[in-house]
C-alpha cells in the first residue's frame, strides 16, 4: 500500500479533492451558542464570523486517534503523516503528538506552521509523494519541506475577530482599530502578525496583491509556483484579488478562490481575504 496522509479541516481543502486524492481530514470544532460543530461534518450556521458567542476549539486527541488508527490501517502499516495546523494558532498539534505517541512510530506529526492552503498545498506535496511510492520517512521529510516554504498574506477589514480569539496581540488590535487602519497580516514564526498598515480597504488589497508578487519572483524558475486565494463571505473581492495577480503575474491564466472555513472564518471575520503562495508545486 502507500503511505498515508491526514490533516484537519483548516487546510480548506474542497471535500472532494479530498476524496480523490485519499487525504484524511479531522475536524476542527465552532461553537455557536453553546453549541459544538464539527467542521465540514456538521451545519455551521452562516452567521459564526460575526458575534461574541463564537469560539473555535482544536481537534481532540481521542478524534486524532481514531482518525490515524484509521489510516494507519488502510495504509496496511505503511505509516501514516499527519500535517496539522500552526501550534501557534491552535491547540491541535499539541493534542496530535499525544494521539501519535498513542497510535505508535508509524505516525509521524508535521507542524506545517501555516493554515489555510498554506497547509494545504503541503498536504498535497505530502500526498503526491506517498503516491509516488516513497516510505515513511521520505514522505516526512517533503511534508516538512513543503510546510516551511509557503507563505501566507491576509488582509482583515477588522481586528477585532484576532483579537477577540487571542491570535494576534491586543496592541496591535487596538492600534488597528483606533486609527480605523485597514492591516495587512501574515503568518510567521507560525504566528499571525502585523505586517504593515493602511488607510482603506483597496490600498491593504493592493499591498497584499504585491507582497504575493515579491514573493512569487523570488521563487526560483525551476521549483515552480502555486497560488492561492482565500475570502470570507465576500466571493467578489476573492475574485478580483485573483484577476489582480493573474494581471500582474506570468504563466497564470486562473487561480483558485477557497472561502475560508468556519474556523479560520470565526478569527478573520467577514471581508477576509488572503493569498497563499507554495513554491515547488509548478
Amino acid at each position: 500500500m502507500t503511505v498515508a496522509v491526514v490533516t484537519d479541516s483548516s487546510s480548506c481543502l474542497p471535500v472532494a479533492l479530498a476524496l480523490e486524492r485519499n487525504i484524511s481530514v479531522v475536524p476542527l470544532h465552532v461553537m455557536v451558542d453553546g453549541i459544538d460543530h464539527r467542521e465540514g461534518v456538521d451545519e455551521i450556521p452562516e452567521h459564526v464570523s460575526s458575534g461574541t458567542s463564537v469560539t473555535t476549539a482544536g481537534a481532540s486527541p481521542g478524534e486524532l486517534i481514531e482518525v490515524y488508527a484509521a489510516a494507519l490501517e488502510r495504509s496496511r502499516g505503511d505509516g501514516v503523516v499527519a500535517l496539522h495546523i500552526s501550534r501557534g494558532l491552535s491547540s491541535t498539534w499539541e493534542a496530535a503528538r499525544q494521539a501519535a505517541d498513542e497510535v505508535g512510530p508509524s505516525v509521524r506529526v508535521v507542524d506545517s506552521g501555516s493554515a489555510g492552503m498554506g497547509l494545504g498545498f503541503a498536504v498535497l506535496s505530502a500526498a503526491d509523494s506517498a503516491d509516488g511510492g516513497a516510505d515513511l520517512d521520505a514522505v516526512y521529510r517533503q511534508a516538512v519541506a513543503a510546510s516551511t516554504t509557503s507563505k501566507c498574506f491576509i488582509v482583515v477589514d477588522r481586528l477585532d475577530h484576532l483579537r477577540r480569539g487571542g491570535r494576534i496581540g491586543t496592541a496591535a488590535a487596538l492600534l488597528g482599530t483606533a486609527l480605523a487602519m485597514k492591516p495587512v497580516l501574515h503568518i510567521s514564526g507560525g504566528a499571525l502578525v502585523l505586517r504593515e498598515k493602511t488607510r482603506t480597504s483597496s490600498k491593504a488589497l493592493n499591498k497584499l496583491v504585491d507582497a504575493a508578487v515579491v514573493a512569487t519572483s523570488e521563487v526560483g524558475d525551476d521549483s515552480g509556483v502555486a497560488l492561492a486565494v482565500h475570502h470570507m463571505q465576500c466571493p467578489e473581492r476573492g475574485d478580483n484579488v485573483a484577476a489582480m495577480l493573474t494581471s500582474r503575474i506570468a504563466g497564470f491564466t486562473s487561480i483558485d478562490v477557497y472561502p475560508f472555513g468556519a474556523v479560520l472564518g470565526a478569527h478573520v471575520g467577514p471581508g477576509a481575504v488572503g493569498v497563499v503562495v507554495a513554491p515547488g508545486r509548478g
